[in-house]
């Protein structure tokens, strides 16, 4: 592989698609600002404020938008260089079609590492963060859709929790424990809960009835002991979404779904999802070649940017209405969620086909 071409593209490529990336996430930036203006003035949530919490939804948009742009950024950078005769000039001193996927190859693995560190590393905490910062400044609290609160089973126990605080602490909390024949055996109210690590909840000022065969008993307990793998973190699914949670939260969350017999899909879609975006950006750029070797048949570099948009769109449409037919169907989780990207594939693998027989 000559390394002047190989460098020569990649920085056309990361050059080009940087500006993208950057102009896309300003746009996102403003709506997003835009919308939160609406919140200003309540409960003591100010202009600084959203544009903090703006600023910290910054990873998760990256996260979301870097095949898009990926795919945009190697459109133009291939097209330009394809008006000024460079990709002729490659092909006519024998570079092949498989020798040009495997350079995009290489210079995508960038792309495919930073989607994932993103995914994975940045974007979670900092969407939490962020819910969190939102949550303070308006004084507010998180609560489930529902009135009656989060409702979480665990083994025997059904714990409803009717107020999380920002710091994931818990207020209001009834601790349900039933039998082996699934019998009320007893209910625990406590004012508060609190994370002490190690997967222990100590629940506070607790008042706790026994339901025995002719009696029930009352009794104070300063504090009652909660062992779970429900973690600050995984009961962060109040204020994330699955597709903005980190793998390690969403195969913990997924596994205490299963493990007390309740429907996971969702989490296993997102999960599966996770695993695979960041290797949509290497669809991306497959996808971006066959415009580029056609040149000679479409040289307008602005409508192949168009193009570029309407199938980053397409594609961003795809991933989501493939997750959710996924939940409503039960359809297999890892199917709904590499879908879209195998389709695009697809397409990129017969169009790069139809220009090689041409």
């Amino acid at each position: 592989m000559n390394k002047v071409l190989f460098r020569h593209l990649a920085r056309e490529i990361y050059g080009a698609t940087a500006i993208v990336l950057v102009a896309f996430l300003g746009l996102f930036a403003f709506f997003d600002f835009i919308n939160e203006l609406e919140d200003v003035g309540k409960g003591g949530y100010e202009v600084h404020h959203a544009l903090a919490y703006v600023a910290m939804l910054i990873p998760g948009r990256v996260y979301e938008l870097m095949p898009v742009a990926v795919l945009i950024g190697t459109l133009y950078a291939l097209t330009a260089l394809a008006r000024q005769s460079e990709i002729t000039v490659m092909r006519a001193s024998g570079l092949s079609t498989a020798a040009m996927l495997r350079m995009l190859g290489l210079i995508g693995s960038l792309f495919v590492a930073m989607t994932f560190v993103f995914g994975e590393y940045i974007a979670p905490p900092a969407e939490s963060a962020a819910q969190q910062w939102r949550l303070t400044a308006t004084h507010s609290a998180v609560s489930q859709q529902l009135r009656t609160g989060l409702w979480v089973k665990d083994g025997p126990m059904v714990i409803n929790v009717r107020t999380l605080l920002p710091d994931r602490s818990l207020e209001k909390v009834r601790i349900y424990t039933f039998d082996e024949g699934y019998r009320l055996a007893s209910l625990a109210e406590a004012k508060r809960g609190v994370y002490d690590g190690d997967g222990r909840w100590r629940f506070l000022d607790v008042v706790r009835t026994r339901f025995l065969e002719e009696r029930t008993e009352v009794e104070d307990v300063p504090e009652f002991i909660w062992r779970s793998e429900l973690t600050p973190e995984v009961l962060s699914v109040l204020m994330v979404v699955p597709e903005r949670m980190s793998v390690a939260n969403l195969w913990a969350y997924r596994q205490h779904l299963k493990e007390n017999q309740q429907n996971a899909d969702r989490y296993e879609i997102a999960l599966w999802k996770k695993l695979v975006y960041p290797l949509a950006v290497l669809v991306m750029m497959a996808l971006a070649l066959p415009f580029a070797l056609t040149h000679d048949r479409m040289s307008n570099v602005s409508m192949k940017v168009f193009l570029g948009v309407m199938l980053g769109v397409t594609f961003h449409l795809l991933n989501g209405l493939f997750s959710n037919l996924g939940v409503i169907n039960a359809w297999n989780s890892g199917l709904a969620a590499v879908t879209p990207s195998v389709l695009f594939l697809g397409a990129a693998a017969l169009m790069l086909y139809m220009v090689d027989r041409r």
